[in-house]
């Protein structure tokens, strides 16, 4: 028995949070614990190995990119998306960063704009479009909007003064919340195969 679930050596706590003597645990209830204490412990040392192997691989990665602006003299910037592939092109790796956006104040101000566009177009606007344009600035609980749901409306081929005006007031409102990097490998069998990725996810195996 793991010493972790047994306290003071008399007793394992229940679900509850309440101490049950050793000897009242019931021999399979003792190995189910014992099994599943075991192979999360196995699981936390696989998540860090993985923590590390992603924090070592980004670096590398960025670390050789900079090779390719001092190779040309280029100014460094920011990198979003690209990918480094092997030589006979059957390795790869990607590195994408996916932007997470949100809205300030304006928004509100974009949102009163789109409304006298709305009240405006009454006679003429199709009312699929207004019903597109009303659920873009639908909230959630937490008073959130959602920018899957906003950007579209900047798509919208619309030539109209005012409504370009509020397009503008939302692209202003637009603010990145924060950033997320992500790394993949990808291998095929032949410079003519089709990519597959290495699946590091266990849930996906």
């Amino acid at each position: 028995m793991d010493n972790e679930a047994i306290i003071d050596g008399k007793y394992m706590k229940n679900s509850k949070g309440h101490l049950v003597p050793v000897e009242q645990v019931s021999d399979y209830d003792k190995e189910r614990d014992e099994l599943v204490r075991r192979l999360i412990l196995k699981a936390g040392v696989h998540q860090e190995s993985l923590s590390d192997f992603k924090i070592e691989s980004m670096g590398d990665v960025y670390a050789f990119m900079e090779l390719a602006f001092e190779k040309y003299g280029a100014k460094k910037r920011e990198l979003k998306n690209f990918r480094l592939t092997t030589f006979d092109g059957t390795g790869r790796v990607e590195v994408a960063v996916n932007d997470f956006l949100d809205f300030d104040e304006q928004l509100q101000a974009a949102k009163s704009l789109v409304d006298d566009c709305l009240i405006g177009w009454t006679e003429d606007a199709r009312p699929e479009i207004q019903a597109v344009v009303n659920q873009a600035f639908e909230t959630d609980k937490e008073g959130s909007v959602s920018p899957s749901k906003i950007l579209p409306l900047m798509r919208l081929d619309i030539d109209d003064k005012d409504w370009n005006k509020a397009m503008k007031a939302v692209k202003d409102s637009m603010c990145v919340q924060y950033s997320k990097k992500y790394i993949r490998f990808k291998r095929r069998t032949g410079p003519e195969g089709k990519w597959e990725n290495i699946v590091l996810d266990i849930a996906a195996l």
